[in-house]
């Protein structure tokens, strides 16, 4: 079953890749064992990507840990669900089908 679960992250993972066009992209881990399944970079910005399987995606220690050690301006939870939400005010759940949303969002001057 783990392994099953690795794969689909990974094959979410190179679809947002695909997708995103990150310069830098790298996969992320703490020494107290908090991970990332993505951190890019974009216009000099740190930005997360997690994915999870869940239909309603919680906000994890992982998540708090990732927003504060890398620096990450916002975190986006790719989740099978419809509709995207935010969970905190640096986190939001976003449905995989709508990623392409999120490279139009990342493409939006600030």
């Amino acid at each position: 079953m783990r392994s099953r679960r690795v794969k689909a992250t990974e094959n979410v993972t190179e679809q947002v890749l695909s997708i995103l066009h990150p310069g830098e992209a790298y996969f992320w881990a703490s020494y107290s064992g908090a991970e990332l399944d993505l951190l890019f970079f974009h216009n000099g910005k740190r930005f997360g990507i997690e994915v999870k399987f869940s239909e309603a995606p919680n906000v994890t220690r992982s998540m708090q840990i990732a927003l504060q050690d890398p620096g990450l301006e916002e975190l986006w939870v790719i989740y099978p669900g419809e509709h995207s939400y935010p969970v905190h005010e640096q986190i939001t759940v976003w449905p995989l089908r709508s990623i392409h949303d999120l490279a139009e969002l990342l493409a939006t001057p600030v």
